[in-house]
């Protein structure tokens, strides 16, 4: 690991302007907001990351940060709040199950004590290109130069969203059951705090797969937003090679508003194979409107895996997400809900 600053600021605003005057001034290798560290810390070590600053965000003392609050219309969740905290909320168990299931499943008890939420949603892809600083070509480590997985060992990466430049996988759980519930992103910088589509957070890889997200320099996540109330027909499936702690083979979060069999309203969202926390808009599309059974959910599917690009070693995910997505849908049709 190399050397850097450390600090530890007590307001997020402080945070930011250290964020901020690092980041312009070390352009390559800027500030890092550090939460649990889960990720950043292995980064550090295998060099892949090399912040010349390291900003310790656990110490803010803004109370928005750190609290779960519902209301009527919705749910405000402080992006210092850890994983294992909104998991075990009572009333978030009982309004959102897609959140909490999409949390148990994605990491060690001891891993969910740690990990803060802002951090989880930001974490970077598993490709083992991109983790081993062996591999010379990784677009996203090093931009311009190729991409090792396009004919390497591509198992574990994404069917969705992918470029010539890079097919890494987005590996996180929480994130798909956001994108799922139209969850909006509050975000504070230089010019002040603004908010955005949790859609909008995470970019494609397109040309430029280095550019993870459509954060600015210095801008911290301060808090998620997710409005219309309670979303007890909802739910969260993952498909692994082992039950314990694993990444993604293909996942899908579903929330569902039904009216009889027909359904009224559907949001999903899909992890495993791609690129980016995936909406899956085309199949919620075909569904709206539609009475909910397996002929439907599987067209559906279809449909929402038809441009997918699979490779040598991952063609594997394509059926095994349509699969997984069906399967929620009618889990989820068949909830009881009180």
């Amino acid at each position: 690991m190399r050397p850097f600053l450390y600090e530890a600021p007590t307001d997020a605003a402080s945070a930011v302007a250290l964020g901020s005057v690092r980041a312009s001034a070390h352009v390559t290798a800027p500030a890092q907001f550090k939460g649990g560290g889960t990720t950043l810390i292995d980064l550090m070590k295998l060099d892949v990351m090399q912040p010349t600053t390291v900003i310790d965000i656990t110490t803010i003392r803004d109370e928005g940060m750190h609290q779960i609050v519902q209301t009527e219309n919705g749910l405000r969740i402080g992006s210092l709040v850890s994983m294992a905290q909104l998991q075990a909320d009572p009333s978030v168990i009982r309004d959102y199950p897609i959140l909490t299931e999409s949390l148990w499943q994605a990491a060690s008890q001891q891993l969910r004590n740690m990990a803060r939420l802002g951090g989880n949603v930001l974490q970077r892809t598993r490709c083992s290109y991109f983790r081993d600083t062996s591999y010379s070509q990784c677009n996203k480590r090093v931009p311009g130069s190729g991409c090792a997985a396009l004919d390497g060992v591509n198992r574990g990466h994404a069917v969705l969203g992918v470029s010539d430049h890079c097919i890494a996988l987005y590996p996180g759980d929480w994130a798909p059951a956001l994108v799922a519930l139209d969850a909006e992103v509050e975000v504070l910088g230089m010019s002040g705090r603004r908010s955005l589509a949790f859609a909008h957070l995470h970019r494609l890889p397109e040309t430029t797969p280095h550019i993870e997200t459509s954060l600015a320099p210095g801008e911290l996540i301060t808090a998620f937003i997710i409005s219309g109330g309670p979303r007890r027909r909802s739910l969260y499936r993952k498909i692994r090679d082992r039950e314990s702690y694993a990444f993604a083979n293909a996942s899908a979060a579903v929330a569902i508003d039904l009216d009889g069999e027909i359904v009224r309203d559907v949001r999903i969202g899909l992890g495993g194979v791609a690129t980016i926390p995936w909406r899956a808009r085309r199949a919620e599309g075909m569904l709206r409107g539609q009475k909910l059974d397996e002929t439907s959910a599987t067209d559906a599917a279809n449909a929402e895996f038809r441009d997918a690009r699979s490779r040598k070693y991952n063609a594997y995910k394509v059926a095994l997400g349509k699969a997984t997505m069906v399967r929620a849908l009618l889990e989820a049709k068949a909830m009881e809900i009180s």
